[in-house]
This record gives structure tokens, C-alpha cells and sequence, in this order.
């Protein structure tokens, strides 16, 4: 089950082999599974989604830079 959330700081995921990309302040949706947390962000014509590893998730809501509802 998704659950509401938003993003106050720097959080980053890495696309494959590429660079770290910013993920944008404001609201997303959070996905939890048993070894990652898959986000989801912008707006109805344009969303975008990641996956990222279940404890960097974690420390991003230890840091504060992702707020849950």
C-alpha cells in the first residue's frame, strides 16, 4: 500500500550506472517493499519513479528529508 509523503531536503537516487539525480521538493508516494522503497513524484503528465534501497530510505526519514503524512 502506497502511503503519502514529501521530501524537505537533498534525496537522491542513482539511475543505473549513471550520476546522482536530485529528487524535487515537494510530495510523493512511497511504496514499501521487504528490501526497497519505490517513490514517485511529479505531476499527472509527468511522473517519475524510482527504487531505492529500503535502509537509504531510512535514513533519509532519520535526517528529516523525507516527512510522511
Amino acid at each position: 500500500m502506497a502511503a503519502n509523503a514529501k521530501v524537505t531536503g537533498n534525496v537522491e537516487y542513482r539511475a543505473g550506472d549513471g550520476p546522482l539525480i536530485l529528487i524535487p521538493q515537494g510530495p510523493i508516494e512511497v511504496e514499501l517493499a521487504p528490501d526497497s522503497a519505490v517513490i514517485s513524484w511529479g505531476d499527472a503528465g509527468n511522473i517519475q519513479t524510482t527504487a531505492i534501497p529500503l535502509a537509504e530510505y531510512q535514513r533519509y526519514l532519520s535526517e528529516g528529508v523525507i516527512q510522511t503524512d
